[in-house]
């Protein structure tokens, strides 16, 4: 099963293609405009006054050639395509008053589209061309000016608040969105943000942003009709994020494939917020990689629902943890999850820190813990529903230590249900289970899973605790030592 795997991870690595601009649509040159090249001209306004030029004419390509082109904040409309030829990069300011904020969620961003259509971000010729946010320097300016007086923001470990750092892109209600062939690089916050939109695609893009705090790669918040393909993320956050903000919406008809993700959170995420939440997600043919958190966590803990996902052909190494799964209710709401398959997954688990080295880590803890197992976790009144884990294969480190904060079989009630923690497959803190800890949960089945810990383990291989209706079959459980131990534990 692992060379299967491998030879899916490495197709990921082939076959990326050139974005070429609609050939019907007229070509305007940077330069008609008079915006410069030379990385120190602010461009921001001659910039904008094309955008609109071009709108007012019907529509069109504003095309930049090789150079550093600064610029604050930039708005798009509908029908206009900005083209970057390779070695064309549009530089984000430093200086925090050059960036506006969107209109519907106050966010300030450096590529800004709101309730428009037809719009297109395409690179040209091999690489493409690339958006640069100097995040590092910009984040910094910012909390300076909150030491100043000149903005007001409570620090968080003296660090502006989300809202106030810029991000590199955000699309708000927009229809008909292409973005392909581009480079995002070093953002003050999340990278890129698709929010509410319609008709999304996302191809060969690359997001590489590990300058600073809350660094998530790519956000689909509450979009309908959205496929992100052939990308590659390294994210100082989680790197491929699903989100529900709005309890009237949901983040549905969404398709990843074909992407890598390395992050200093977890790999692909649905939440942390799922107000409306998610349904039918395909996840199919991704590799994730160094990641501190999960390869996969899905998660409804905002009163939302979350339905029919599929997770399929998914490789994972070096990761803290392989998948998760939960409900909460953080907002005294009830919230939702059935109907999730996860098939064909080969994960290996770290023994140590898998983000060491990274310029922002997930965070060191203050006291070690036994390596933590795979969670399926629901409510006693909101149970988790339906789960399929099929030809699963999971490589832990195994090795715990039953002298440090030992839980035995007959005490999980020790182990807390958290219902309005912030949702992380650590927050349960010791488990007596390596490989499984599954509670709350009604119609699991589990076909063809092999589970191995590399080294002897004093706990059980799985924990059923309150699951009903289920069906495990061709169980292989593989341990030093393990012949004589029960490889399932049932709490009914």
């Amino acid at each position: 099963m692992k060379k299967r795997f491998f030879s899916l991870f490495l197709a990921l690595l082939l076959g990326v293609g050139h974005a070429i601009a609609d050939s019907q649509q007229p070509i305007y040159n940077a330069s008609k405009f008079g915006i410069r090249s030379d990385g120190v001209t602010m461009n921001t306004r001659s910039i904008q006054f094309a955008i609109d030029w071009i709108a007012e004419q019907g529509g069109g390509t504003l095309r930049f050639w090789v150079g550093r082109y600064l610029t604050g904040s930039i708005h798009m409309k509908s029908n206009v395509t900005i083209e970057l030829m390779e070695g064309a990069v549009l530089v984000g300011s430093t200086n925090p008053f050059d960036y506006d904020r969107l209109n519907a969620t106050n966010d300030h961003g450096l590529i800004l589209a709101e309730g428009v259509e037809n719009i297109r971000l395409i690179g040209v010729y091999n690489s493409g061309g690339v958006i640069e946010g100097q995040g590092r320097e910009l984040g910094n300016n910012c909390t300076d000016l909150v030491h100043k007086g000149l903005m007001k923001d409570k620090l968080s470990n003296d660090r502006v608040g989300e809202g106030f750092r810029p991000r590199l892109l955000i699309f708000r209600e927009c229809k008909n969105v292409e973005v392909d062939n581009v480079t995002f690089r070093n953002a003050a916050n999340w990278v890129t943000m698709y929010d509410q939109c319609e008709n999304v695609k996302v191809n060969n893009v690359r997001i590489q942003s590990t300058a600073f705090w809350n660094n998530d790669g790519i956000d689909i918040v509450d979009c309908d009709g959205f496929v992100l393909t052939n990308s590659y993320i390294d994210a100082s956050d989680d790197a491929i994020c699903l989100k529900s903000h709005s309890a009237k919406k949901l983040c549905q008809n969404v398709e990843v494939r074909n992407c890598t993700a390395r992050s200093s959170a977890s790999g692909i995420k649905f939440g942390t917020m799922g107000a409306g939440g998610f349904k039918n997600v395909r996840i199919i043919n991704n590799a994730v990689y160094d990641t501190y958190r999960s390869a996969i966590t899905i998660q409804s803990v905002d009163g939302g629902i979350c339905e029919d996902i599929l997770v399929d052909s998914l490789y994972a190494t070096n990761v803290g943890n392989a998948i998760y799964l939960n409900i909460g209710a953080r907002r005294d709401k009830q919230s939702f999850m059935e109907s999730i398959t996860i098939r064909n997954l080969y994960c290996e688990v770290a023994a140590t820190k898998p983000d060491a080295g990274y310029e922002y880590e997930g965070p060191i803890e203050d006291l070690p813990r036994n390596i933590s197992p795979c969670g399926i976790i629901g409510l006693k009144d909101s149970k988790i529903k339906n789960i399929t884990l099929e030809n699963i294969e999971i490589v832990f480190p195994g090795g715990g230590d039953p002298h440090y904060a030992h839980i035995g079989l007959d005490e999980l009630d020790k182990v807390p249900e958290m219902p309005k923690s912030y949702p992380e497959f650590s927050q349960h803190m010791e488990l007596p289970a390596w490989g499984f800890f599954i509670r709350h949960v009604e119609g699991l089945v589990m076909q063809n899973v092999k589970l191995s810990a590399l080294k002897k383990d004093y706990r059980t291989a799985i924990v059923l605790d309150d699951v009903v209706n289920y069906k495990i079959d061709r169980l292989k459980v593989e341990e030093p030592d393990g012949r004589k131990k029960e490889s399932v534990y049932e709490r009914k």
